[in-house]
């Protein structure tokens, strides 16, 4: 590509881009007025769009969830109020990561990823059940007083500031597939195991597909990636065609619809339940599968409740708020200071963008039943609190992009 026409394109020359790089943003943008957490009014849009989020989470959780509190001799509230108390905290976590340098991001990775593997080897330790108990078969959460930490959720943050942070370090190694590609695999290979062990097959897959989508917009090489996932296949192949994953995958493809019981079954009922909202849903409260027809309705199919009471219109415009989110979380990558920043735009935009979009699958029936909360709505405490984190490390580089006052006016004047 020629000077002349990146130019042409209002290329900017940033520390860490290739000169391939194009800058879509305008010079001279328009913004709301200055929010604090960020310049432009990126930063302004992010937040309006994560509250309504939550607080729409807050209104669907408690309709979800009432039923089953009740049932189990508990205020009706009571879940919502947990959750309630985990927005709070998940906002001045937000706040506080907003206005953290990135820098300090880079410098801090290492000691987030060692963090993440200690957490993750105390769950899956045989002597560890004591505080690390079976929950439905799996091994996934360390119970501590007054709370309950999910550390798989802890180290998909962990996992996208590593990567962006080893990518931008090793960027004129990051096309070798020895010396560039090999350490990331030896990082993720490492968290993705501990994860595979408890076991939780979707969170050790979302991992290593954010893992990817970052050092692929670093520069990494597509056929790199063609190639491991040949050789990976002998190893995924029987995992997930083994017991339960069989079960899934069989009704999904071939008799969906056929069998309700077993895996099948929260899928199916998950179906019903969108069936039954139609255009614009049996109303606010008024869903049905509640009632035991759809088990954990306040957070693996949450989106069902979703389409059961708000209909097709309440989930086009909640899939258009996350898409929203989405766009801006790439606008900001755009307008990173540096490539670092650049990269924890993306991955922040990736890891929002797949969980919400497999949720929401899972809850359609494109794909079996995963496991994966829907972001900012499902219930959960520690992945609300690490997805709102992640906003927050998105508002830090908006907050560091190079677009101020000063420039602005420079540009306007000049």
């Amino acid at each position: 590509m020629s000077r002349a026409f990146a130019g042409t394109w209002g290329r900017r020359p940033r520390k860490g881009r290739g000169a391939w790089a194009v800058d879509v943003a305008t010079h001279v943008p328009r913004s709301l007025p200055e929010t604090g957490l960020g310049r432009g009014w990126e930063p302004a849009m992010i937040m309006a769009i994560t509250l309504v989020l939550l607080l729409f989470g807050l209104l669907t959780l408690h309709s979800a969830s009432s039923v089953m509190a009740e049932r189990g001799d508990l205020p009706h509230y009571y879940y919502v109020a947990r959750q309630g108390a985990g927005v709070l905290l998940g906002l001045v976590v937000m706040l506080a990561v907003a206005r953290i340098p990135t820098e300090w991001l880079s410098r801090f990775a290492p000691h987030m990823m060692i963090g993440s593997l200690i957490l993750l080897i105390v769950v899956v330790l045989p002597f560890t059940e004591a505080i690390a108990p079976e929950i439905n078969g799996a091994r996934r959460w360390i119970r501590l007083p007054g709370m309950t930490v999910q550390p798989s959720d802890l180290a998909k943050i962990a996992v996208l500031v590593w990567t962006a942070a080893v990518a931008v370090r090793k960027q004129q190694l990051i096309r070798k597939l020895g010396r560039g590609l090999a350490p990331f695999l030896v990082g993720w290979g490492a968290i993705m195991v501990l994860i595979l062990l408890e076991p939780d097959t979707s969170t050790a897959c979302l991992i290593g597909a954010l893992g990817t989508v970052i050092i692929f917009t670093a520069g990494a090489r597509i056929g790199h990636f063609v190639l491991l996932g040949i050789l990976a296949l002998p190893l995924l192949a029987p995992m997930l065609g083994a017991g339960y994953r069989a079960a899934r995958w069989r009704s999904l493809f071939l008799d969906p619809g056929g069998v309700v019981e077993g895996s099948s079954f929260q899928s199916y009922q998950s179906l019903v339940a969108i069936g039954s909202g139609g255009v614009t849903g049996v109303g606010f409260g008024a869903g049905r599968q509640k009632f035991g027809f759809l088990p954990e309705a306040h957070n693996d199919f949450i989106f069902a409740m979703i389409g059961e009471e708000w209909g097709f219109v309440g989930a086009l415009v909640l899939i258009l708020c996350y898409l929203a989110l989405i766009a801006i979380a790439f606008r900001v990558a755009r307008r990173a200071r540096d490539l670092f920043g650049e990269l924890l735009a993306v991955g922040v935009a990736s890891l929002i963008g797949l969980q919400a979009f497999l949720h929401i699958g899972v809850g359609l029936g494109v794909f079996p039943a995963t496991g994966l909360s829907l972001p900012f709505v499902s219930f959960g405490r520690t992945n609300l609190i690490a997805m709102l984190a992640a906003v927050g490390i998105l508002l830090a580089v908006a907050r560091e992009a190079p677009e101020g006052r000063t420039e602005r006016a420079a540009a306007e004047g000049g």
